[in-house]
């Protein structure tokens, strides 16, 4: 079974997840624009059970562009998410993916809010594509 750490920069606040995530997702909604300050967020999603966390976090509920709700996990220090709840799947957490600091991190196999993705970007082509 594969595991991988992520951390926030300052390493205070980590996930271990253990197994391979059930969805890896880029989202290019305006909301996640402004989250993670990029034209996208990435995220690999994985069963609760899977992951391990340690270190105090700060959080933030975001309301999505169509409504739902996500608590975002930080670290109070350095400020990095590394960890969020989705209120309509409690039973899974996502990570974002730069948070492993892997570049050998599987690619996203789903790309979502399309209808408002930058025009430069090129998102993967054997991806499912959602508008």
């Amino acid at each position: 079974m594969s595991s991988r750490l992520a951390s926030c920069t300052c390493g205070q606040l980590r996930a271990q997840v253990h197994g391979d995530p059930v969805r890896i997702s880029i989202c290019h909604c305006l909301a996640c624009q402004r989250r993670s300050g990029s034209v996208f967020a990435a995220q690999a999603r994985y069963p609760r059970a899977q992951v391990s966390l340690t270190g105090i976090s700060t959080s933030y509920v975001r309301v999505g562009d169509e409504g739902g709700r996500a608590r975002f996990h930080f670290c109070p220090t350095c400020g990095d998410t590394v960890y969020y709840e989705i209120e309509a799947m409690p039973e899974f957490l996502a990570v974002p993916i730069g948070a492993f600091a892997d570049p050998g991190f599987p690619t996203p196999s789903v790309s979502v809010y399309e209808s408002r993705m930058h025009r430069w970007v090129v998102p993967p082509p054997a991806a499912e594509h959602f508008p």
